[in-house]
């Protein structure tokens, strides 16, 4: 269905540079690799998003505040007119664009009666700028790990405007279609989940160690939007009772995550295949999100046999069964996140049913269903009778 593939960066892994160009350097440009897009098909717009990374590395703040062109709005304000002139000049069947690069994409598509399917992978930005804007006021301390554009006007305006356009909305979950207004009826909008890694043979020989602590994860942007504070409150509640490892990148000034940090074992930033390997090595991932689409890394941690403990706001109803391959407690409730803590620190009984349960589970959970579903909606909206030019 395929008739042009528009990203900013789509990087070679084949190429001499991805051999001579420091490793640090080439591990995150092999994150913008689309191995399995045709090249005939891939179109890219790389200098501001090149110019963001290097400012962005470098600690040149000044240079991607929202106002800049080189923010993440100014890229997809920029990327999107230049999509808007491509679909002008094909004309597709349809545009697949995502939440925030979509708008005059959209409004062109509209003119030229091109059809507009929208994939809004997280809640809706308004609701979750609001939701963000009342935890920041609870915890004012870890205020600052808040990303600046979700409560930037303009950008909730511009999503708004594109959602309105859009005839076919896909969300990853039941969650972020709650999370719409009232304004995209039912009939719009489709609920395909994401899919989760291939299971490896062996995942639970790690846990049949009995008489050590209990190993707890957690991977994810160091922000207060994935529950920090309470997670963090919920560690020192069961400190002598668990090991804690936290994955992930620091987002902002935050004095009481500088001394978790410290306290317990921190990596920045590993490659994805490290994420996975460490995930083996673990327990239990904790990850009591405030606000999500279907978080991948809920999915990944099953795929290696690990209990999840996480809130109804990862968008994993319907994928964790609570008390059987996870626990699902409620969202700023450390006492819960405790309490389930402790009682797999001293029921591994409980605990290795179960990571096999998880495993189980992540099996059922497949891309290959993933892109079933989503090929099927696309012909939906192409032609219900399935006679449809390329998109």
């Amino acid at each position: 269905m395929l008739a042009a593939f528009y990203t900013t960066v789509a990087w070679d892994s084949n190429s001499v540079w991805n051999k001579l160009l420091p490793r640090s350097v080439t591990r995150e440009m092999n994150r913008r690799a689309y191995p399995d897009v045709p090249r005939q098909f891939i179109h890219t717009v790389p200098i501001r998003e090149l110019c963001r990374v290097l400012f962005a590395r470098f600690g040149m703040d000044a240079f991607v505040q929202n106002d800049s062109p080189f923010s993440v709005p100014g890229i997809y304000r920029h990327f999107d007119s230049i999509v808007a002139k491509a679909v002008s000049s094909l004309p597709p069947s349809a545009v697949y664009a995502y939440d925030g690069g979509a708008l005059q994409t959209f409004r062109t598509a509209r003119r030229m009666g091109v059809k507009t399917i929208y994939e809004l992978p997280t809640a809706h930005t308004r609701f979750k700028s609001e939701f963000f804007r009342e935890e920041a006021e609870l915890q004012p301390a870890f205020a600052g790990t808040f990303q600046k554009a979700l409560v930037d006007s303009e950008w909730l305006s511009r999503k708004d405007q594109e959602l309105e356009l859009a005839d076919q909305v896909i969300v990853p979950s039941s969650y972020v279609q709650s999370t719409l207004p009232a304004s995209i009826p039912a009939g719009r909008v489709r609920v395909i989940p994401y899919g989760a890694p291939s299971v490896l043979a062996g995942g639970l020989l790690h846990r049949s160690k009995r008489g050590r602590k209990l190993r707890v994860l957690y991977v994810g942007t160091l922000s207060q939007g994935k529950g920090l504070s309470y997670l963090l409150e919920a560690i020192r509640k069961v400190e002598t009772a668990v090991e804690f490892t936290i994955i992930g990148t620091r987002v902002g000034a935050c004095k009481p995550l500088d001394t978790a940090l410290q306290r317990y074992h921190w990596m920045p930033t590993i490659p994805h295949g490290a994420v996975l390997e460490a995930m083996s090595q673990h327990d239990v991932l904790a990850f009591p999100t405030l606000s999500e689409g279907l978080a991948l890394v809920i999915l990944e941690a099953m795929s290696r046999g690990m209990a999840v403990i996480t809130t109804p706001n990862s968008g994993c109803l319907g994928i964790i069964t609570d008390g059987k391959d996870g626990f699902i407690v409620p969202i700023r409730s450390s006492d819960a996140l405790a309490e389930k803590l402790e009682l797999l620190a001293g029921d591994r009984d409980l605990l290795e049913a179960m990571s096999a349960a998880a495993l189980k589970r992540a099996q059922e959970c497949t891309w290959q269903t993933y892109r079933e579903l989503l090929a099927s909606a696309m012909l939906d909206v192409l032609n219900p009778v399935g006679d449809f030019k390329r998109a």
